[in-house]
This record gives C-alpha cells, sequence and structure tokens, in this order.
C-alpha cells in the first residue's frame, strides 16, 4: 500500500451550516412524552436545529463548502472532485451534482456517498486514496444530512435525537512529507443492517399502460437504542486501537477524540476504555443533536475555530452507525 502511494494528503480547512430554527427539549416536550431532564441525561443532548425548507441540504452543503473554500486559496473551478456524504439527498439518484451547480465547480467530478452517520469519515478516505494516487489535487469533501425529514415526530425514543446540518472539509495533495493523513480503518457489518435503518415498504399498484407492479416509500428512522449502544462501545474502540497501532501510536498520543455525536454516553464511554481524559473528546452534541454525517465535520470545525486545536494536535476521528458501518481516520493538524 505504502508504495503505491504518489501524494501527500494536507487537510486546508473545513466549514460549516446549520438552520436557524432551534428547538429545544422542552419544545419536544409538548409533542412527546418528555422533559428536558429526560433527554439530556439519557443523551446529552439540549437542542437541535431542523430546517424547513426543501432545499436545505444542498443549501447548507453549498454554505459549509464555501466557508471552507474562503479559508484558502482555492477557488470553486479548482475543485477536481466534490463527495457528498448523505442518506438524506434532495435527490434519490444523488445530489452532490446540484451542489457541484450550486457553487459553480464545473470541472469537478461529484457523486454522493451513502454510509449514515459514518459517511463523513468514509468520504474522507475516499478522498484520500484519490489524492494519494495521483488522480486529484483539490477534493471538496461535505458531510450534509437533513434527518428531521425521516423523524418519526411521535416516536418518543427517535425525535428526540436527531437534527440538520452541513460540515465541509477542503483535501489538497501536497508531498509526502507533508502529509497529515496519516491512517485509517473502516468496517462493515451488514448482518445488522436493521438494527438503524429508514427501510423501505411496497404496495401494489395497476395502470393501463404498464404491468402491474409494486410501488416503493421509504418509511421513518427505526433504531434498537441498545443494541445500537453495545456495538458502538464495542467497535469503535477496537478501531481506533487497531488504527493507533498501525501507526505505532498509542491512546496517550492522542490530542483530541472526535467521534460522531450520536449519544454523550456513547462518547464517554469509547473515551473510557481508550483511557482518554474526558477534557480530549471533542463535543458539541448538546447545541445540534445526532445530525448523521454532518456531525463530524461540524464538531472539528468548531473545534478549530474556538482555537481548541493547536498546530500539530494529534486528532482521532471515528464515525459509526447505520449499515452498521464505523470508521477511524487519524490526522495532524496543520493550520
Amino acid at each position: 500500500m505504502k508504495s503505491s502511494i504518489r501524494q501527500g494528503v494536507k487537510l486546508l480547512a473545513t466549514g460549516s451550516a446549520v438552520p436557524d430554527l432551534c428547538i429545544s427539549n422542552d419544545l419536544i416536550s409538548d409533542i412527546v412524552d418528555t422533559s428536558d431532564e429526560w433527554i439530556f441525561n439519557r443523551t446529552g443532548i439540549k437542542e437541535r436545529r431542523i430546517s424547513s425548507s426543501p432545499t436545505s441540504l444542498i443549501d447548507m452543503a453549498a454554505k459549509a463548502s464555501m466557508q471552507a473554500l474562503d479559508k484558502t486559496q482555492i477557488n470553486t473551478l479548482d475543485l477536481d472532485l466534490i463527495i457528498l456524504a448523505t442518506s438524506t439527498p434532495n435527490d434519490l439518484f444523488g445530489s452532490a451534482s446540484q451542489l457541484q451547480a450550486k457553487i459553480g465547480a464545473s470541472k469537478a467530478i461529484a457523486f454522493d456517498i451513502t454510509a449514515a452517520c459514518s459517511g463523513f469519515v468514509i468520504a474522507m478516505v475516499t478522498a484520500t486514496q484519490f489524492i494519494q494516487n495521483g488522480s486529484y489535487a483539490n477534493v471538496l469533501v461535505v458531510g450534509a444530512d437533513v434527518l428531521s425529514k425521516w423523524t418519526n415526530w411521535s416516536d418518543r425514543r427517535t425525535c428526540i435525537l436527531f437534527g440538520d446540518g452541513a460540515g465541509a472539509a477542503i483535501l489538497q495533495s501536497c508531498s509526502t512529507v507533508k502529509n497529515n493523513i496519516l491512517g485509517f480503518h473502516l468496517n462493515t457489518d451488514g448482518q445488522k443492517f436493521d438494527q438503524l435503518n429508514i427501510s423501505c415498504e411496497y404496495s401494489n399498484f395497476s395502470d393501463k399502460c404498464i404491468y402491474p407492479g409494486l410501488r416503493g416509500n421509504f418509511k421513518h428512522i427505526t433504531m434498537h437504542g441498545k443494541e445500537v449502544y453495545k456495538f458502538a462501545v464495542s467497535k469503535v474502540p477496537q478501531s481506533i486501537q487497531s488504527c493507533l497501532n498501525s501507526l505505532n501510536l498509542s491512546s496517550e498520543s492522542v490530542d483530541w477524540l472526535l467521534l460522531h455525536q450520536a449519544n454523550n454516553r456513547i462518547l464517554n464511554a469509547v473515551a473510557s476504555r481508550l483511557m482518554i481524559p474526558a477534557e480530549k473528546v471533542i463535543s458539541n452534541l448538546s447545541k445540534y443533536g445526532n445530525t448523521s454525517a454532518a456531525s463530524i465535520p461540524l464538531a472539528l470545525n468548531e473545534a478549530l475555530e474556538d482555537k481548541k486545536i493547536k498546530n500539530g494536535d494529534l486528532i482521532v476521528m471515528s464515525g459509526f452507525g447505520a449499515g452498521l458501518t464505523w470508521g477511524t481516520l487519524i490526522f495532524r493538524w496543520y493550520g
């Protein structure tokens, strides 16, 4: 693998965007039988952002992308590739092309990756491969989801968890000496796909012009919370430790642990198993809830803007969720 690497990869900048509408736990308590105390104690979430616009996915993705680009010397026509990680596209056939058009990146190839809460990590790994093998030089990676559109707001087990948002990152080729994307580790367990999913149901239909068949409609988010929790606190630390071991790094060398923002109990449990102090865990879960593919880049961008992350810091990024999929990416930040 190392012998095929022609270029290094540098993470240049990040950006993020969220809707204006803020839904507090108290407001959700008016809809379903719950309370602010109950939600916060079990999840760490206080509020979430919800979009009311039908074009919100692309609007947020474009805003996050331009914010990231504005921090670099790259303009949209310099982009070679756009990867949009989303499980809630505007178009079932994909939305990356809409993002390409929205920001005017007419020279860029654009495609979607659907991997739910692991989507951003998998998209970053994918972008890294394209750069390392010399195919592309400037890549925009975006994680964006509008889970509110697929949430059953009468189901108190799930409606308390999810929010909408977008986050973006700019990757650029560099010399292998300056490379700061250090390693990754990805996994899938398709046997347990139904622990967290949005399934499709079919109904019979017929038409005078066509042969009778089936029409599909997607249902709401369903989740087996206890099983997802057990999966996350077991598999995620293993993935992180495996990735650290492959780089001859220890958990003590980690400056920041950046996990998918799903549940505060999961964040704490993973950090504890790796013996990483709580003060090294990046979290903005209380403000945004679970934003799926957007959660990691949202938190990363906020940590950078707040100047928590310093030059030379080692960051372990790990996503996990539907599929079931999980993955880790380790990088060193050079601002």
